[in-house]
């Protein structure tokens, strides 16, 4: 199996995971149900923690989509750089929904009257680092989509198909969150996971099919006369 076969399967992998974890994603809504507390906290934790699993095998991944498309290494390098610094953000937004919020519920819920304000401020502040923190992963996997699609427009090593569908899906991303259109509950973040899932299957099925890499070929050495 070839480096960017495992690569592309890497892509895939963490694309899986992180559908799974949106589709099964309980609200604050679902955690604060008294009767469901207990099952949507597991789910909460179960989730999260498929999503957090998966976060380095998206890096290793992006890390062999980068180096396939080492002829334009600095848009490439750029591009792995700014996923990295996204996967860093979505890290601090998943322990913030699936770790800290379930723990602040629990306490908000079997606090008494006075205590209660207390928990529910900071299970808003919670909910407010975990938006934080999406909307920092939002921006920069988008620039790192845009810096990937180019580079696949410029090398032609992968599907062309990806390269347009990420320079256009990636700044309409950004233009809808950043004006509002586009709010980061669930069901407005799943969407956006699922535009990116959809991208990074494409360039994982094309790391799958790519042809492996020709060799460098010697530079051949000229046998240079003996003079006598």
């Amino acid at each position: 199996m070839t480096d960017d076969r495992i690569s592309g399967i890497a892509l895939i992998a963490g694309s899986i995971a992180s559908i799974i974890t949106m589709s099964l994603h309980p609200t604050g809504h679902d955690l604060l149900t008294p009767g469901r507390f207990q099952d949507m906290e597991r789910l909460a934790k179960a989730v999260h923690a498929l999503a957090l699993l998966s976060l380095p095998i998206f890096f290793f991944g992006a890390y062999g989509l980068s180096r396939r498309l080492k002829a334009n290494s600095q848009l490439a390098l750029a591009a792995l750089v700014t996923y990295g610094f996204a996967l860093v953000a979505v890290m601090n937004a998943a322990v913030c929904s699936g770790l800290i919020a379930p723990s602040v519920a629990s306490r908000m819920l079997d606090a008494n009257a006075v205590n209660g304000d207390l928990w529910r401020a900071l299970f808003r502040f919670t909910g407010d680092m975990n938006q934080a923190f999406a909307l920092v992963f939002v921006m920069a996997a988008s620039c790192a989509i845009v810096f990937w699609s180019v580079a696949i427009f410029r090398s032609k090593v992968m599907p062309q198909w990806l390269a347009r569908y990420g320079c256009v899906i990636a700044p309409v991303t950004m233009l809808a969150v950043g004006s509002g259109h586009i709010r980061l509950d669930v069901h407005g973040f799943g969407a956006i996971v699922l535009g990116q899932a959809i991208w990074f299957v494409g360039a994982g099925i094309g790391l799958c099919k790519a042809e492996a890499p020709i060799p460098d070929s010697p530079t051949p050495t000229s046998e240079v006369p003996v003079i006598p």
